[in-house]
């Protein structure tokens, strides 16, 4: 039976949040669009008089879609080109979703959103769903056909690997802010000593360029090495400037909700490097550079006013 104009917008009440649940889910706006679309497919097939709870029922469905998604990720990723990071979200894009509470917000960081690779694919279900949605584990149990009391006991396991990764403490949102403009007049200044003194001694700095987009495969380690690097990578150059095709403009925005580095070129934006800013300084630096994972964020920044940029990198 087709689906009438009140089916359909039954459905598109539960977008946005179903949306923002694919995107914790899978790293990837992209992806995340598509499996909500599959979703809606489903909801197209099905006899939806007979479904009691809409919202329960779309939210079955698509955390399912993406925890075969996520089997199918990890092969996938076996085989990607240099490192793989999550896809950054600029700031008001509304598939970041609820950020009323620390944990809602904190559950969409780019460094949460890194951690949570390490988890199963349950245990990432159920983290997303109870940390930065709420759903009672009755309900989450119901979700992935396990019991109530597997359901407490895979998201106490799973906030345990989140918090391990997390050793340090992070700081507010604009202590952070100022510790990044420091970093960005240090990075600038030709000098490697002052960006050391903002780095933890194991420091590191990550990129993904996805094999479209020079990028190193392994990880810069150790506050030195990491200094250096970004020494190098704002220093001005014909070659950068060739490769790139022009000089990108700097800018200081936000990210998952914490400070972060644009390069924008033509209105593209080409790059988003997340730092993560603890008490003890600057622990890593995150460069999403993979052109696939920037498309969303040039949409985003051609609706945004972001001002003039502070400096050009190159």
């Amino acid at each position: 039976m087709p689906l009438t104009v009140q089916d359909v917008e039954r459905f598109e009440a539960s977008r946005s949040r179903l949306e923002a649940i694919g995107y914790r889910l899978l790293g990837s706006a992209s992806e995340a669009e598509d499996a909500v679309q599959d979703t809606f497919l489903r909801w197209q097939a099905a006899d939806v008089d007979r479904i009691e709870i809409p919202e329960a029922w779309l939210t079955k469905v698509l955390t399912n879609l993406c925890l075969n998604q996520l089997t199918s990720a990890r092969a996938r990723r076996e085989t990607y080109v240099g490192q793989w990071l999550p896809e950054p979200l600029l700031a008001g894009d509304p598939m970041l979703g609820p950020a009323d509470t620390a944990e809602q917000r904190d559950s969409v960081s780019y460094a949460v959103l890194t951690l949570m690779e390490r988890l199963s694919p349950n245990e990432r279900a159920v983290y997303v769903l109870r940390e930065a949605f709420g759903y009672p584990h009755r309900e989450i149990a119901e979700i992935l056909d396990i019991t109530e009391a597997a359901a407490q006991q895979v998201f106490h396991r799973a906030r345990k690997h989140i918090a391990d990764g997390k050793a340090r403490t992070e700081i507010d949102e604009a202590s952070a802010r100022r510790i990044v403009e420091e970093f960005l007049a240090a990075a600038t200044s030709g000098r490697t000593e002052p960006l050391v003194r903002l780095l933890t001694e194991d420091a590191v700095a990550i990129g993904d360029g996805g094999g479209k987009v020079p990028a190193r495969a392994k990880a810069f380690e150790g506050a030195l090495a990491v200094a250096k690097f970004m020494r190098g990578l704002f220093k001005p150059s014909k070659a950068k400037r060739d490769i790139a095709g022009g000089s990108p403009g700097v800018h200081l925005t936000t990210a998952n909700g914490v400070p972060a580095v644009v390069a924008v070129l033509d209105g593209r934006v080409i790059g988003i490097m997340c730092p993560e800013i603890t008490a003890d300084g600057i622990a890593a630096f995150r460069n999403q550079v993979n052109p696939d994972k920037l498309e969303r964020a040039t949409r985003r920044w051609a609706a945004s006013d972001h001002g003039e940029p502070l400096f050009s990198a190159f």
